[in-house]
């Protein structure tokens, strides 16, 4: 009866896991709410944004997030993001350092993006087609789907263990034993596999419609895989996990193709803006020396034809700036400015990243002024990328008036984005070199807090809390760090609860 019964328990979890997806609309399986899964989402988060290789690199981000934005919309308008899931999810994707081709869906509408897969695309088409097929794994609650798989999935790993002890005691045989714990533990992992599969193959199906309805080019996702697959043959030496659990590239790409049809046309948009972009990503993804140094050869542009040509010269002199040569990165970046003149005079999005280079440039230089002077020909640019930039130029010059307007435009940014914690570290610096010591703290505290480091912020506001005791001390954001420091507080606990339901967990504290 055991027996009967334990084999039972193996065959189930293998029928539920092959099971059809539903059709686009479906409400997935309970087990995992959409506000639980918001929840893991955000857990995973405050670990990912604590790992060095998190990164915020504002003008990257910004052109992720420029390409992300219509594929969002066009989902609401096709009805795939729900009425509950279009408030209660992120919607969020952020940046990797990593060399490796790949992306990735997070609980809750997080989307991890690789630098190695801006890299290696050759247009925003490409870019927003692994996007569009990323946001569709949210939109489908793929990833809650997976969770509950893999439970059952482990259920049947468990319970091939437990046949094995079983049938080693009744035959006195070890190799039977192992032979049924190996069997049940492959069929964990197929039925793993497959379900990965089943669920790849309707994100692609998904992603190209939501693609095309986003007003970019479904060839986008053609040349991707044909672009992935080359790549991942040449140079397969780990470095493209995102084929790994997937269908087979040629499939995917033949399915692609039967989607596109005759209808849409099979090419793409290149831009100086994209070369720039994938240039710099190739650039922040490995910053060893030797890397480095590899990418400071690239100045000559002798390979590269039309916008690869910016890319490669920009490549080279970020490069440069990192490696501390500054008169080459100088020679890079007029280089780079006569090709966009030549191929395309009228890009001003592509001279607005070689603007930004340039103050860069005069960041490492130490020469906030030049720095400041090329951002003058932004003149109307109120980015979030502007804002540090400005923010850290004027930290270096230590100048009065500058730091000022720095830190006021930085306060009014975060007042309307409270989790940004890179313009809170940049406001930190400002404010000490303002003699600010309490809104000082406060803003490394909130930097703390963005990151999702609840421990670490709570030590600094009560560490500002301390020095508001003094005789001159703000009053007034003596009482701001106090609110916030309870608010904080009251974050733990609930955190606490949802990781220990039962209790048993870390003891809370008394609010100050």
């Amino acid at each position: 009866m055991l027996l009967s019964l334990l084999l039972n328990l193996v065959s189930a979890p293998l029928v539920h896991a092959q099971v059809n997806l539903p059709a686009l609309g479906d409400s997935v399986s309970d087990d995992l709410g959409i506000g639980l899964e918001r929840r893991v989402g955000d857990q995973v988060m405050r670990e990912i944004k604590l790992d060095p290789d998190y990164i915020d690199d504002p003008l990257i981000l910004e052109y992720v997030e420029d390409t992300w934005r219509p594929l969002v919309e066009a989902s609401k308008r096709l009805g795939n993001i729900s009425d509950e899931t279009r408030d209660r999810f992120a919607w969020e994707p952020f940046l990797v350092r990593d060399r490796s081709v790949n992306a990735f869906a997070l609980p809750g509408g997080f989307i991890g993006v690789h630098l190695g897969l801006i890299a290696i695309t050759g247009s925003r088409d490409e870019l927003a087609s692994v996007m569009a097929h990323e946001l569709s794994h949210v939109t489908q609650r793929h990833v809650a789907r997976r969770m509950v798989g893999d439970s059952h999935s482990s259920m049947l790993a468990t319970a091939g263990l437990i046949l094995g002890l079983i049938a080693a005691g009744r035959a006195g045989s070890p190799d039977l034993a192992s032979a049924a714990i190996m069997g049940s533990q492959a069929a964990a992992i197929q039925a793993s596999l497959n379900f990965s599969r089943d669920m790849e193959r309707e994100a692609d199906r998904v992603g190209f419609n939501v693609l095309t309805h986003a007003g970019y080019q479904g060839y986008g996702m053609v040349s991707m895989f044909e672009r992935m697959e080359q790549a991942y043959h040449l140079m397969d030496s780990g470095s493209y996990p995102y084929l790994r659990s997937h269908p087979l590239t040629s499939e995917r790409i033949g399915d692609a193709r039967a989607r596109l049809g005759t209808d849409q046309p099979a090419a793409l948009h290149p831009s100086a803006e994209h070369a720039i972009i994938t240039a710099r990503s190739r650039v922040l993804m490995d910053t060893r020396a030797e890397v480095m140094a590899q990418l400071q050869q690239m100045d000559a542009g002798v390979r590269q034809t039309g916008f690869e040509q910016i890319g490669a010269r920009y490549a080279s002199a970020l490069a440069s700036i990192k490696l501390r040569d500054f008169s080459r990165a100088e020679a890079a970046i007029r280089s780079a400015q006569g090709v966009l003149q030549m191929l395309s005079p009228d890009d001003l999005k592509a001279q607005r990243l070689l603007i930004y280079l340039r103050a860069e440039l005069a960041l490492a230089r130490g020469q906030s002024e030049a720095g400041f002077a090329a951002l003058d020909g932004l003149p109307h640019d109120r980015s979030r990328a502007m804002l540090i930039m400005q923010g850290q130029l004027a930290v270096q010059g230590q100048q009065a008036e500058r730091m000022r307007a720095a830190a006021d435009n930085l306060q009014t940014h975060v007042s309307l984005d409270p989790h940004d914690a890179a313009a809170w570290a940049v406001l930190a610096q400002l404010w000490t070199g303002l003699s600010q010591p309490l809104r000082a703290v406060r803003a490394l505290g909130e930097t703390r807090a963005a990151v999702g480091d609840l421990n670490g912020a709570i030590d600094r506001l009560r560490s500002g809390l301390r020095q508001s005791r003094g005789q001159d001390a703000d009053q007034i954001e003596a009482a701001v760090i106090d609110a916030r420091l309870r608010a904080l507080i009251y974050e733990r606990r609930q955190l606490l609860a949802d990781m220990y339901p039962r209790g048993g967990g870390p003891q809370g504290e008394e609010l100050p």
